[in-house]
């Protein structure tokens, strides 16, 4: 290991990753070495920190664990959530620089991997999903839904590595640069695998790989590497074109403001079309949906929800406060139901911020928070939770005093907060 990242840094790496790809618990488990991930993870670290010393990176690399989480699989969120603290306290040993979170084909387990490592140390974080020809992760997510839920997660630097050659790959960049507050990334195979007498072969060049860069970097890349299928001297040929490049600008090309489910994206803004905010799924004054919260039962959840979404709902207000059951299990077990079944996304309505927060914190997207206001109280507890989870949230114009009269008072409101 010390010898090939030697290599590799002689190359012109800045920064090379760990060989921890794999290096999680569940992982592990195959191969009877699940007692073993913090010693694992921690040497590999140092093994890279030897390579390449003080003159280059170390980025501790986090990638998927092989299971689908909750509410696209089996795995309970905050097993995985678990599962990446254990490696990332492991490569925090190993004195990594920063972490980086690869290959992800669900946003949901980017996002388990992204809290892991901010509840456990303030490094930057890196994310590159992996999206196939037609532009789609495993599990159903585009380039720039992607983007926008994990920069507001707190993603320091987002974009997308292996699947694709580095002529698709520019697509989906320049999908991602108008709303990218964030640096972009691109780690390209050396083009699309093919069997070649039982063997994986990678067709590019190296020579033929270099000739896109100057294409990724009109795109808007900032962060640029090789994934499958290259080696120290296809980051030759990057480094020999990207030397006298001068990095792309980050700031959004359109102001916007969004929010996301794992496959779709409402955009909100005076160049946008009117957002339909479907408020069904509320259970004053419906007698039916309050008998079937009560009992467990989810068929009128499911119907309010596929009415709305068919009838032009752009997103589903969901509220499930009403007295004599448990609204934070009641709201993470509606969320999880409804997250998969459509594409619409939600906005959280309850007044109670531990079930906002649970919510927020199991929802495979960006949210929308219904909603907060000038008043102190909420401030001091809402505020901090949209911001932990890169949550929009709706403002109503009410401080302490109440709601004010005039309107320049309620604009004042609104710039203050």
């Amino acid at each position: 290991i010390v010898s090939i990242q030697k290599e590799y840094a002689a190359a012109g790496s800045n920064v090379v990753y760990t060989c921890t790809f794999s290096g999680n618990r569940l992982k592990l488990e195959e191969f009877g070495l699940a007692d073993q991930v913090l010693e694992i993870n921690r040497r590999l670290a140092l093994l890279s920190r030897e390579a390449v010393g003080r003159s280059g990176l170390v980025a501790g690399d986090l990638s998927i664990t092989g299971q689908f989480i909750r509410p696209f699989g089996p795995m309970p969120f905050e097993t995985a959530v678990g599962v990446y603290k254990e490696q990332v306290k492991g490569l925090l040993e190993g004195r990594v620089d920063f972490f980086v979170i690869e290959t992800m084909t669900d946003l949901q387990e980017a996002r388990a991997a992204i809290i892991a490592v901010k509840e456990s140390c303030p490094l930057p974080i890196c994310v590159t999903m992996t999206f196939d020809e037609d532009g789609r992760t495993l599990t159903g997510t585009d380039p720039v839904t992607a983007l926008i839920t994990l920069q507001s997660l707190g993603a320091d630097a987002v974009g997308c590595n292996c699947s694709t050659g580095p002529e698709t790959m520019v697509k989906f960049i320049r999908q991602m640069k108008p709303y990218a507050k964030v640096p972009l990334i691109a780690k390209p195979n050396a083009g699309l695998p093919k069997l070649v007498n039982g063997k994986t072969v990678f067709s590019m060049s190296a020579i033929e790989f270099g000739n896109h860069v100057n294409s990724l970097l009109d795109a808007g890349v900032n962060l640029i590497g090789g994934c499958c299928g290259t080696s120290p001297e296809y980051i030759k040929e990057i480094n020999e074109r990207v030397s006298k490049a001068r990095p792309s600008l980050i700031c959004p090309t359109s102001n916007f403001s969004a929010i996301t489910s794992t496959r779709k994206t409402v955009f909100f803004g005076c160049n946008q079309p009117l957002a339909i905010i479907g408020e069904k799924i509320n259970p004053t004054g419906k007698k039916l949906l309050q008998e079937q919260l009560r009992g467990d039962r989810t068929a009128e959840v499911r119907r309010l929800a596929l009415e709305q979404a068919e009838n032009g709902a752009t997103v589903l207000d969901v509220n499930v406060g009403m007295p004599g059951i448990d609204e934070k299990k009641k709201m993470v077990e509606v969320v999880d139901l409804l997250s998969p079944m459509v594409e619409t996304p939600l906005c959280l309505d309850s007044a109670n911020p531990e079930v906002l927060e649970a919510a927020l914190r199991i929802y495979p997207g960006r949210a929308l928070i219904n909603s907060i206001s000038g008043e102190s109280e909420k401030m001091t507890k809402l505020l901090p939770i949209a911001a932990k989870y890169g949550a929009m949230f709706i403002l109503l114009p009410l401080c302490d005093a109440g709601l004010p009269e005039k309107a320049d008072e309620r604009i004042r409101i609104v710039e203050d907060v």
